[in-house]
């Protein structure tokens, strides 16, 4: 049986940090009798697009017993060695040179890498222990390069090269790794040591104050998803951040993240105000976190257990990225780290910005998700057109069920009971010996009903299968808040977005029904010209406050390299703006705004 299999072991080492290379030495001691097939996984948990991983190999050779062994490809990312006796070694380089959480990165300052991006899949034989040593470059100017990881150590002091291991391929690909000379900061969340290891030049990093927010941050989930134990899932939890000039991005894992940021976001010693980049940082280390439970362990029946072959095709992404992104923010109100006003500005924010695409009307966040593989992660210019997004869409969903829930039972049950019956039924044994399952589609349904009493059928056919716009404005006054449109100044608009290109203003959106459309521009016009006057990348704005809505402009753009002229019919700016606003209601309203905002 492959359990009673003897371990497979990976040895790698960045070799050439100036040409982006890691080393990877696969050794196999009992390959399969008829041939063993390998293969490397074509798209990491999280970041659902096909990526070819592959790609990056160079140079795979194998060999047993000193003597070469054919390996034969069978596909873009799947080889099989001839019939050997045992031990299999398998050699081969990665090039690492995305600097991105999905895949690896390599050079003079830093390694990091994912499982998926490096450790190549010994099919038969994923349910056994996987033992990583994992090596420094050579030379003296890596001297001080220690190592971050939430992968137990084997053979190694934390922080330290040396051996890791995995129990089977699934955990050994879950578990990203840092190598350099980064900061390191520490705390506790309900007894679990917390880490978070900052690579990249932060100059004056206010550690304590960042320590204490996520304390806050890591303890309020904890309890939530276990209010009577405030048992966390794992052991130890790792914050992998990497801060550079200009970026934001994160991948969830079973017991760390991968984050990238931007150094300005980070806080600074003397610095004691919530700017909008540490708040925004600080949402994306919650969204992260809450993942551990919402997406790590309570998964959708497809991910149980992934094909890392091909496209896993789900339409429940709206719950487990949108319901995280409905929590992210809130997790900051709860905890104290935003205000009232601060958290819904945010939300307002969300809310214009699903309503400034039509999108939203042509397609479901059920549908979103499930197309998720060819269409989210691979916008193009008419994206806000003709998708809708499960995150920011799938939060205000989330918005709406909390909110029904709450205002239907008078606030005896809400959406975070259904998260924990979720938790507790799917989730809390699913890496135990045991082992768990995915949930369903139906089952999601069934257990809302359950938990909360009501029949929410319709609501899901308005919400999740449907692209009618909510209706939060009436929910949100039921809790005493006010969802205003903002007066419209009447300021005429193309109804595009622009990105600046050199020194030109060139379209990278054109919304449908607005002025440029009517026009006839398109994405990827370079406006050069209004009334005769040049148009640059910064002063679109400017020429049009000389204007009024109605105004017929002449403007020629590039499309290409052809010079195009249009009569352009300007339209009054029609972006939503609303805002929402507290107000003194009955005192049933407040009642249940304050179980809302506070988590009761």
């Amino acid at each position: 049986m492959a359990s009673r299999r003897q371990a497979v072991h990976y040895r790698i080492v960045p070799v050439d940090p100036a040409l982006h290379l890691f080393e990877v030495t696969l050794t196999i001691a009992s390959p399969a009798a008829d041939g063993q097939i390998v293969s490397l996984p074509a798209w990491i948990p999280g970041s659902y697009m096909v990526r070819e991983f592959a790609r990056n190999i160079i140079q795979l050779r194998a060999e047993a017993s000193g003597r070469k062994v054919r390996l034969t490809k069978l596909d873009k990312h799947t080889w099989r060695a001839a019939r050997c006796d045992g031990p299999l070694v398998l050699m081969y380089q990665v090039y690492a040179w995305d600097l991105s959480v999905r895949a690896a990165h390599l050079d003079q300052t830093h390694g990091f890498f994912n499982g998926t991006s490096v450790f190549l899949q010994v099919h038969g034989q994923e349910s056994v222990r996987h033992v990583v040593d994992i090596q420094p470059p050579e030379g003296e100017a890596y001297a001080q390069w220690r190592v971050a990881t939430s992968l137990p150590e084997l053979k190694a002091r934390r922080h330290r090269f040396g051996t890791y291991v995995a129990q089977n391929y699934d955990e050994l690909i879950d578990h990203p790794v840092e190598m350099g000379d980064f900061e390191l900061i520490r705390f506790e969340a309900h007894g679990v040591p917390h880490e978070m290891a900052v690579t990249g030049r932060v100059p004056n990093l206010d550690k304590i104050r960042l320590a204490a927010d996520l304390t806050k941050i890591c303890e309020s989930q904890i309890a939530f998803f276990e209010p009577n134990t405030k048992k966390a899932p794992m052991d130890r939890y790792v914050f992998l951040t990497l801060a550079v000039g200009d970026g934001y991005g994160g991948l969830e894992h079973r017991a760390s993240t991968a984050l990238i940021c931007a150094r300005a976001d980070l806080p600074a010693l003397g610095q004691s105000a919530m700017t909008e980049g540490y708040r925004t940082f600080l949402g994306l280390c919650s969204h992260e976190y809450f993942h551990t439970w919402n997406v790590k362990r309570i998964k959708p029946a497809v991910f149980a257990p992934y094909d890392l072959r091909q496209e896993n095709y789900t339409p429940l992404l709206w719950l487990f990225e949108g319901f995280t992104s409905y929590y992210d923010d809130l997790t900051l109100l709860r905890t104290g780290l935003i205000d009232a006003p601060t958290y819904l500005g945010l939300l307002a924010k969300t809310i214009n910005g699903v309503l400034r695409g039509s999108g939203r009307l042509k397609q479901s966040v059920a549908e979103s998700s499930f197309d998720a593989w060819t269409k989210y992660y691979r916008q193009d210019e008419n994206a806000p057109n003709a998708i809708v997004s499960y995150y920011t869409k799938g939060s205000l969903v989330a918005l709406l069920f909390d909110l029904t829930i709450r205002r239907d039972t008078r606030g005896r049950k809400s959406l975070d009971d259904v998260m924990r019956a979720l938790w507790r039924r799917y989730g809390r044994q699913f890496y135990s010996e045991d082992g768990g399952r995915g949930v369903t589609e139906a089952e999601v349904e069934a257990l809302f009903d359950e938990v909360t009493g009501l029949h929410l059928k319709p609501l899901f056919d308005l919400a999740v299968r449907g692209t009618r716009d909510l209706p939060l404005q009436d929910m949100l006054a039921a809790f005493a808040v006010d969802m205003t449109d903002k007066a419209k100044t009447g300021k005429p608009s193309l109804d595009v977005r622009t990105k600046k290109v050199g020194g030109d203003c060139q379209l990278a959106n054109v919304y449908e029904g607005g002025a440029a459309h009517a026009a006839g521009l398109s994405a990827g016009d370079t406006l050069v010209a209004m009334d005769g006057i040049r148009v640059s990348a910064s002063n679109l704005d400017t020429l049009l406050q000389r204007y009024r809505a109605g105004h017929i402009v002449s403007v020629h753009a590039f499309r290409r390299d052809e010079l195009l002229t249009f009569d352009l019919v300007l339209h009054a700016e029609s972006a939503p703006q609303f805002s929402l606003t507290l107000k003194e209601k009955p005192l049933g309203a407040l009642r249940l705004q304050r179980g809302w905002l506070k988590g009761r």
